[in-house]
C-alpha cells in the first residue's frame, strides 16, 4: 500500500456507505434463510429417493413426491421388508421432519410480516409474486432508496449480464450471480409462471423463448420482475398492467398449414 493511501485510511478520508438493516429486517432474513435451508433439505431427500428408484429400475414411481399422500403411495407399492423400502422410509422420515420445520417457520413469518403488511399486499399484485417472494424482496432490498436505479437493484440480485471489455470489443456473457442469491432464486421461481397463457408476462416470455430458449426467457422475466418490485417499493406505487406494453382480452390465433398428417397416419 502506498504511503498516501495509508495516510488517507488513517485520517478517515475514504468513506464507504454501509447499509445497516433494521432489527425487523434482520429477523425476517433469518427466518427466510432457515426456511430455505429446510426446503433444500426436502429437495435433497426427494432426489435421494429418485436415485434409489432409478437404480432399482423403478424410475416411474418417483414422480410427484411433494405430498404425504404421494410418499404413502410409494411406500405401499414397495415390497414389505425389502432394503429399498427401509431406505425410502428413512428418507421419508427426514422429508416429513423438514416439512414440519417449514410449517413452523411459515407460521413465524406470518407473525413477523405485520410491519410489512402493506408492502406485501402491494407486491402481491404482481402476477407470479406470492407472499414468500414478496417477503424475500423486502428482506433483500431492505431500503429500496439505497439503489439509485432499477439497474442497480437488478445488479444486487445478480440478474445482469457480465461484461468483458478488451480494447474496442465489448462482449456480454452469463448473468453475474453476485449479490442476494435468495432473491435471485425466488424471482426465477416466480418467472416460471410466465409460461402460462394467463400470465401478462407470457408474450414477453414467449418472445425471448423463441429467440434464446426457455432458460434465457425465465432469466429475462426474473430480471424484469426485479426491476418492477424495486420500482413499486421505492416509489410506493401499485402494479400497473399498462406499463408492461400488453393488453388484456380474448385473442384467437389461427394457424394455416400447407400439409398435415393423414388420419390413418395419426392413428398408427
Amino acid at each position: 500500500m502506498r504511503w498516501s493511501s495509508a495516510r488517507g485510511l488513517r485520517r478517515g478520508l475514504y468513506r464507504t456507505r454501509v447499509h445497516v438493516p433494521s432489527v425487523e429486517i434482520e429477523e425476517l432474513r433469518s427466518i427466510l434463510g432457515r426456511r430455505r435451508h429446510f426446503i433444500r433439505e426436502k429437495t435433497r431427500q426427494v432426489n435421494a429417493v429418485k436415485h434409489l428408484l432409478r437404480a432399482a429400475g423403478l424410475a416411474g414411481q418417483a414422480r410427484g413426491l411433494t405430498t404425504e399422500k404421494a410418499w404413502s403411495r410409494l411406500l405401499a407399492g414397495l415390497p414389505a421388508g425389502s432394503t429399498l423400502r427401509v431406505f425410502v422410509a428413512a428418507h421419508h422420515a427426514l422429508w416429513r421432519c423438514a416439512s414440519e420445520q417449514v410449517a413452523v417457520l411459515e407460521a413465524m413469518l406470518k407473525e413477523h410480516q405485520a410491519p410489512f403488511h402493506d408492502q406485501v399486499e402491494r407486491l402481491r399484485t404482481v402476477p407470479g409474486v406470492g407472499p414468500i417472494v414478496a417477503l424475500t424482496a423486502i428482506a433483500a432490498f431492505s431500503d429500496a432508496h439505497r439503489f439509485p436505479t432499477a439497474k442497480h437493484a437488478a445488479s444486487y440480485a445478480g440478474l445482469v449480464a457480465s461484461t468483458y471489455d478488451s480494447g474496442d470489443r465489448v462482449r456480454h456473457g452469463h448473468i453475474t450471480k453476485r449479490g442476494s442469491s435468495e432473491l435471485r432464486s425466488m424471482l426465477c421461481e416466480a418467472a416460471h409462471q410466465a409460461r402460462r397463457v394467463t400470465n401478462p408476462f407470457h408474450p414477453y416470455f414467449m418472445s425471448v423463448c423463441a429467440r434464446r430458449g426457455y432458460k434465457m426467457a425465465a432469466i429475462a422475466v426474473a430480471h424484469r420482475l426485479c426491476r418492477i418490485l424495486w420500482a413499486m417499493m421505492s416509489r410506493e406505487v401499485d402494479f400497473d398492467l399498462a406499463r408492461l406494453g400488453v393488453e388484456e382480452g380474448r385473442f384467437e390465433h389461427t394457424i394455416v398449414r400447407r400439409y398435415r398428417r393423414t388420419h390413418e397416419a395419426r392413428m398408427a
